[in-house]
């Protein structure tokens, strides 16, 4: 009889405390920005980040926002990137189709919402957030955040934590909508430049914009290829 070998597989918690498969996990992480790197230097344009939320439906005035500020990016000549799942993320992903446009998924692997959208033709599979953010960072010419949930709250601040602390150059940073940003800048404002915790030009960095014609201007007058 022919003798079945169990197939070792990564935990469901990708870094929890596992001595025994971590250098394993080391190869899997190498290759995942190796793919990453290999797949986004194809991109021959300047690219911007549409980030939001997964949870957002087609029918909701969020996700025609994103729609059209894609479609109206692609024909200024720039790519689009988003996380490759649905919601927000489909929506840039198929404004940026229908205008024939560079339309690049960078979907992560969960156990729950992502699914990567049918509208990306660039398509990239990660499992390690922190590699897919990288490509997201190296790749993006300018990051428009769309409302979402933790995710693109984490998204937004580690990309004002890099420019803030010289990592990355700095580059356009746009919150879309300033009825669900506004409050969080106010807190900003409130707390942590009050108590000395941020300085007014960390805040500079980012740019509350509602209109999307006002968005796609912006980006052609500051972005720089």
């Amino acid at each position: 009889m022919k003798e079945r070998r169990k197939i070792s597989r990564e935990p469901k918690y990708c870094l929890e405390n596992n001595v025994v498969g971590d250098s394993w996990r080391m190869f899997r992480i190498m290759g995942e920005f190796v793919n990453g790197f290999d797949s986004m230097s194809s991109l021959n344009l300047p690219a911007v980040t549409i980030y939001g939320s997964a949870r957002t439906s087609q029918d909701h005035s969020w996700y025609k926002t994103a729609e059209t500020i894609a479609s109206a990016l692609v024909r200024e000549g720039y790519g689009i990137i988003t996380g490759g799942g649905p919601g927000i993320m489909e929506a840039a992903n198929k404004g940026a189709n229908d205008a024939d446009g560079i339309s690049v998924g960078l979907n992560i692997d969960l156990p729950h919402e992502q699914a990567p959208n049918p509208f990306a033709n660039l398509s990239v599979e990660f499992k390690y957030f922190f590699v897919r953010k990288v490509m997201f960072m190296k790749y993006s010419m300018a990051f428009i955040c769309m409302p979402g949930g933790f995710g693109s709250l984490d998204e937004l601040f580690e990309s004002l934590t890099l420019i803030q602390t010289q990592r990355i150059k700095p580059f356009p940073i746009i919150l879309v909508g300033n009825s669900f940003w506004g409050g969080l800048i106010d807190w900003m404002k409130d707390q942590l430049l009050a108590n000395g915790t941020v300085s007014e030009e960390d805040l500079d960095l980012i740019n509350i914009i509602d209109e999307p014609d006002a968005v796609v201007d912006f980006i052609k007058k500051t972005v720089v290829s």
